[in-house]
């Protein structure tokens, strides 16, 4: 067979089949079933012939290399706990003993819904030793959100964080007949219960207990087995449990360590911050498998990381490696902004200077670094990256979501690339990955290498649907044969869903979601986000900005404006943020709220962002994807509010209903505008 082939499977000239006429794809490359096994897409040389491994094969093989090494590090009041590899390793066997003798069986769920934790790797780690399977649980989930998934996975074993997590559990015990016990790993429990164990009380189950049992698990398993349930965070429909193998881990670990260069523990360790959710596929690839391929370090933040606590963490902890959702990088931008809009007119100057130097500096990569660089790294950009925590980190990465062009050129004109990857739960995370010597602005990079992208359809600009393929594609959806079906064709290329073409040098460009295009009334096919992108650019007061149109005569827009969010609940409040106050008053107007301005209530800001508006619009390419009315709402999206998931993505059907009146109101006149009822004339 050629080099790119599976034997007895040559994908040269795939073509997904026409769609009403889906054959079952062939059984042995994907499997919905929890004990199924599947073939592996392994290639003849490169990053695809590398032999397939077990978990406990790797975390063994980082023990031999890595044992002395700090693996995980937290903090205690004011002390800084670590614990090295070969600890690391002995607490996980420990726990997997403990799953044993509890009751755990051989391909049942281990929920874990609590913030990261080492209690939460370990409690992942040993559930897939044990031969359970690892089940990240969203910590903002409600007690059914939290049934569904944990009836899904035949879960026996449920570890939470604390009382308030344990609630939610209490409250769907008696509908979970697979349930056998409860770990609470942090605080003391308010009351005892039958199979309800706090951490101590569960490490002291197996510790004692013969290895024999537990090896025989060990010995039986292979790496074209399931280890892990990734749920998607639906933004439609009930979550669908995404089942990944051994090798779906340990080779995504190992190619993404190798791709992204990064350093083994006995050249130079890196370290890690881990605060993303760890129900999601990025946090657990970056901050529990890469990491331990390497023998890198992990250490947790706070539980209030992203409210406010995480940059003191990051300069604490110095990390080598950084990844952001976008929400993240977004939320550093504006903190820096506002502190730049209360600095002294000459610190103010300097800075700007050095960003414009910077950016320049960063866009054309010259060899010979300018000397006016050399100058602005010394004075500001050392400063800034002290500040974030972030003067060791050579690598930031942001993914989950589109990250806007502003934000990306903000960070670079401060010396701080931000390289986008781009990849799928159903890839075990990362497929395109950017690196410094291979970027470009709003490119979400190249392949990794051993994985194949296919471009399904493309249209006459090369847009299509871009379809993935390698060791990294997931095994399928448990107990889901016909959602499997409908993610991977009969030739085992996985469908993303979303639109995006290739250059001519191998740079991925995403250009929406298939789901997400909206087609009006008219039949024109539009993308929302890069118009979304545009308005927050023109409009830096906006904070979100939702596109409508699918089946309509025009295209709106609901707008949201930067606002405080409350540091306990991260709902949004009604105070303006320090920023979006300064750009109010450089306008003229003195609001201070967002109830002064939403509505149209400000006659000011209303003109401004028409004007912003009017800009977008002379850029459109066509009649149809102009604005012609927008709103703004009277609060900002948010997670509790329901708008946004947990990676901060967007959840368009969500806010869709939830606004379903101001929607209605775009559309009630019969007369198609063709200038929009509120614009002003252009200044």
């Amino acid at each position: 067979p050629c080099e790119v082939c599976v034997p007895g499977l040559c994908r040269v000239s795939a073509q997904r089949p026409d769609s009403l006429s889906l054959a079952v794809a062939k059984p042995d490359l994907w499997t919905s079933s929890g004990d199924g096994e599947v073939r592996l897409r392994m290639g003849e040389s490169g990053f695809a012939s590398e032999p397939p491994l077990t978990v406990d094969q790797m975390f063994k093989t980082a023990v031999e290399r890595f044992g002395s090494y700090t693996a995980l590090g937290w903090k205690e009041g004011e002390q800084t706990k670590t614990i090295n590899y070969q600890e690391y390793y002995q607490a996980c066997r420990t726990a997997a003993k403990s799953f044993l003798k509890l009751g755990l069986e051989r391909y049942h769920g281990v929920g874990i819904l609590g913030f990261n934790s080492a209690e939460w790797f370990i409690s992942d780690i040993a559930a897939i030793l044990a031969g359970g399977f690892a089940v990240g649980i969203y910590t903002t989930n409600s007690p059914d959100a939290c049934q569904y998934v944990a009836e899904n996975c035949k879960a026996n074993i449920i570890v939470v964080e604390n009382h308030k997590q344990l609630q939610k559990i209490l409250q769907v015990q008696d509908k979970l007949p697979h349930l056998k016990a409860i770990i609470q790993y942090k605080d003391a429990l308010k009351e005892k219960r039958p199979n309800l164990y706090t951490w101590t009380e569960f490490m002291e189950l197996g510790r004692d207990e013969p290895d024999t049992k537990l090896d025989d698990i060990i010995t039986l398993q292979k790496p074209n087995q399931c280890c892990t349930l990734i749920y998607t965070s639906g933004t439609t429909g009930q979550p669908k449990g995404v089942m990944l193998s051994h090798d779906n881990l340990t080779w995504t670990a190992f190619a993404v360590g190798r791709y992204v260069r990064l350093a083994e523990a006995t050249k130079s360790q890196e370290i890690v911050v881990s605060y993303l959710p760890l129900s999601h596929i990025a946090a657990q690839m970056v901050d529990i498998w890469v990491t331990m391929k390497v023998g890198g370090a992990t250490y947790f933040a706070q539980p209030d990381a992203l409210k406010g606590s995480l940059v003191n963490t990051m300069r604490e902890v110095r990390p080598t490696a950084f990844m952001g959702v976008p929400r993240v990088w977004e939320k550093m931008q504006e903190k820096m902004k506002s502190v730049g809009a209360k600095s002294s007119t000459v610190r103010r100057k300097v800075a700007v200077w050095a960003k414009g130097v910077g950016l320049q500096t960063n866009l054309s990569k010259m060899n010979q670094m300018p000397m006016n660089y050399r100058l602005a790294k010394k004075l500001v950009f050392k400063k800034v990256r002290k500040a974030l925590g972030l003067d060791r980190c050579t690598k930031c990465y942001t993914g989950a979501a589109p990250i806007t062009k502003d934000t990306l050129e903000f960070f670079l004109s401060l010396d701080i690339p931000v390289y986008e990857l781009y990849g799928m739960s159903e890839s075990t995370g990362p497929h395109t990955i950017s690196l410094p010597d291979a970027f470009r602005l709003t490119s979400v990079g190249k392949l990794i290498p051993g994985c194949e992208t296919k471009i399904n359809n493309p249209d006459e600009e090369g847009n299509g649907e871009i379809c993935f393929w390698g060791r990294h594609v997931f095994m399928g959806y448990l107990n889901q044969a016909d959602k499997t079906e409908d993610a991977l064709d009969t030739e085992g290329w996985l469908h993303s869903g979303d639109l995006g073409k290739q250059d001519d040098n191998g740079f991925l460009f995403i250009t929406g979601r298939i789901k997400e295009l909206i087609i009006t009334a008219g039949g024109e096919n539009i993308p929302p986000v890069p118009i979304e992108d545009a308005v927050k650019e023109a409009v830096p007061l906006v904070s979100n900005a939702m596109l409508i149109g699918d089946k309509r005569k025009f295209l709106a827009m609901l707008l949201t404006i930067k606002c405080q969010v409350n540091g306990d609940t991260g709902a949004p409040e009604d105070e303006l943020m320090p920023e979006a106050v300064e750009l109010c008053r450089k306008l003229g107007s003195n609001a201070m709220r967002v109830s002064e301005i939403a509505g149209g209530r400000d006659p000011v800001i209303h003109a401004a962002i028409q004007e912003g508006i009017n800009r977008v619009n002379e850029k459109a390419t066509s009649n149809a994807q102009r604005i012609q009315k927008w709103t703004i709402l009277n609060q900002d999206f948010s997670i509790p509010g329901g708008e946004l998931g947990p990676t901060m993505k967007l959840k368009r059907p969500v806010v869709m209903k939830m606004y379903k009146e101001q929607v209605e109101n775009f559309y009630k006149e019969v007369v198609t505008p063709s200038t929009p009822d509120n614009s002003m004339p252009p200044k």
